[in-house]
């Protein structure tokens, strides 16, 4: 095929990027700053002891409609208006972005099924990090603290005593996150890594170790390049986001379904464990699963796929498509 010229060059494309991310990073902290401020209430602090106050006056339980509001707000301003703004100003159509009608109820179930394994594969790789670190003192006493900061998170946006508070967790903590996440990471970074370098395979590791990073967790680094990779072959091989996007949701209500029942039963739920832990070499039987799971999902996806190929080319015929094998 012969390449056409573009509206923006890759370079182009990527300042782009970056300048838009960087616009809703600094949107998403203004949100922070301001329900932190809410829940916070009259204070003389100032400075990082007026930030660490407001950060744990988000997790008390009586402030969980401001720390829910706070991660949407944060969420859609540092993930899916960046995403949106950089498809509209460089290809002007979603469709760029994967958002295609084209999917069916078998390329969801394998996607689950994939995600599903996928966790379990992830989970010996915890505790593989745990055991490195412990030679590391200074980086295991880091990677404490910043695991306990993201369990109080979770835990004071998912203060579920009541199926009210479980149905409004459900769109905070389960879908717009998955939304905002699959958009920007697949959406938006995968499909521009994989157009422009021409490496689908860099394009997903470079993408899940982003991915990875935003999550802030060195404990569970390597678990989540392990999602990371499933989600991104996922829309790789199905070129459709909605897919990615309901895996991923998928993923996270069955997590936020535990919390919530643990907290029915009175139970202290533990954010991110797994409720029974897996050998090192279980590594090799989830992966020949995932690797069968991968083959179905490309031989379902396969028409599909096409139609969606043929939709870019009609509507991008400055864009050289990239054909997946």
């Amino acid at each position: 095929m012969v390449q056409q010229q573009m509206r923006y060059n890759y370079w182009t494309q990527l300042a782009i990027l970056l300048g838009v991310v960087c616009g809703g990073i600094i949107l998403a902290s203004f949100v922070q700053n301001y329900f932190g401020n809410m829940a916070l209430g009259q204070s003389n602090l100032t400075g990082m002891a007026r930030a660490e106050a407001m950060q744990q006056a988000l997790f008390t339980p009586e402030n969980t409609s401001y720390a829910q509001a706070a991660q949407i707000g944060s969420t859609f301003f540092m993930f899916f208006v960046p995403s949106v703004a950089f498809i509209l100003i460089c290809y002007k159509k979603m469709l760029w972005a994967g958002f295609s009608k084209h999917f069916n109820i078998t390329q969801i179930m394998l996607a689950f099924l994939i995600m599903m394994f996928a966790n379990y594969m992830a989970g010996p790789f915890e505790d593989i990090s745990k055991k490195l670190l412990i030679n590391l003192p200074v980086l295991d006493t880091m990677a404490k603290e910043m695991e306990d900061l993201y369990m109080q998170a979770v835990k004071s946006m998912s203060n579920l005593k009541s199926w009210h508070h479980f149905i409004v967790a459900v769109f905070i903590v389960a879908f717009f996150p998955a939304l905002f996440e699959e958009l920007l990471f697949r959406g938006v970074i995968q499909n521009f890594l994989t157009k422009w370098l021409r490496q689908p395979v860099i394009a997903i590791v470079i993408t899940s170790v982003l991915f990875s990073l935003i999550h802030l967790s060195i404990y569970l680094f390597l678990s989540r390049i392990i999602l990371g990779l499933a989600l991104g072959l996922i829309f790789y091989y199905t070129k459709n986001i909605w897919v990615t996007i309901i895996a991923h949701f998928i993923n996270n209500f069955l997590a936020l379904s535990v919390l919530f029942y643990s907290n029915l039963q009175g139970k202290a739920a533990v954010v991110n464990q797994q409720q029974f832990k897996l050998p090192v070499w279980s590594i090799f039987i989830t992966g020949a699963i995932l690797y069968g799971l991968f083959v179905l999902l490309i031989k379902v996806s396969a028409a599909n796929r096409n139609r969606i190929a043929m939709k870019e080319n009609l509507a991008f015929s400055n864009e050289p498509l990239i054909a997946q094998q």
